[in-house]
């Protein structure tokens, strides 16, 4: 129960619809439709939660998508099983890595796994029937120079079809690709139940 008196109604009600009329101005100006290069970085949870809530999206809109995953190995995730077991028809779905490097202790294995898995994201991204492509992690094989950068800008500058969205995820997202980006959003860390001694928990991490 509020104690606002009927003047206090109006005005509110003015005020919200000069608010939507501003709002509107604003979104009529936004015409354009293009696919987009969309980065998530930063030292906080949910890169890969994001990209794959719309990698989802593309899914319920019977859009045609593809994942591929740089980094992680072959631990059994949520997103994946879902994918492969529900949604294989629509959305391809590549395990290329092999875990992180400190768990490979193998430099010229991570290399070769990175590069392979750059060549099938090329494939995938060129193929303009994919609506969206997901660069799972991407952002850790660049960081080692697994994957030459100025490659990666140049083939998304370049060849990257007009209205294919790539999603690409990872901490420590390069200047170059960061300043290519249509769209940029960095996870800010405050809290992690990992600095507590909690491990990584089915549902949430995986």
């Amino acid at each position: 129960m509020t104690n606002e008196t009927p003047d206090d109604l109006t005005r509110h009600a003015t005020k919200m619809a000069k608010k939507k009329a501003a709002r509107d101005k604003i979104m009529a100006t936004k015409t354009d439709k293009r696919g987009l290069i969309i980065v998530h970085t930063g030292k906080g949870k949910g890169k890969s939660s994001a990209a794959f809530g719309m990698i989802f999206r593309c899914i319920a809109h019977d859009m045609k998508c593809a994942v591929v995953q740089f980094i992680k190995g072959g631990m059994s995730t949520g997103e994946r099983d879902l994918i492969l077991g529900k949604f294989s028809d629509i959305c391809e779905f590549h395990t290329m890595g092999e875990g992180f490097t400190w768990e490979t202790q193998d430099k010229s294995r991570d290399i070769e796994m990175a590069q392979a898995a750059w060549a099938k994201a090329k494939e995938l991204i060129r193929d303009p029937s994919n609506h969206m492509v997901l660069l799972d992690e991407v952002n850790i094989a660049l960081r080692y120079d697994y994957i030459d950068i100025n490659e990666v800008v140049t083939f998304l500058a370049e060849e990257k079809p007009d209205m294919t969205h790539v999603v690409l995820t990872g901490r420590n997202a390069k200047d170059e690709l960061i300043e290519l980006a249509d769209l940029v959003t960095e996870m800010e860390l405050i809290k992690h139940p990992f600095r507590s001694g909690i491990k990584a928990q089915i549902g949430v991490e995986y």
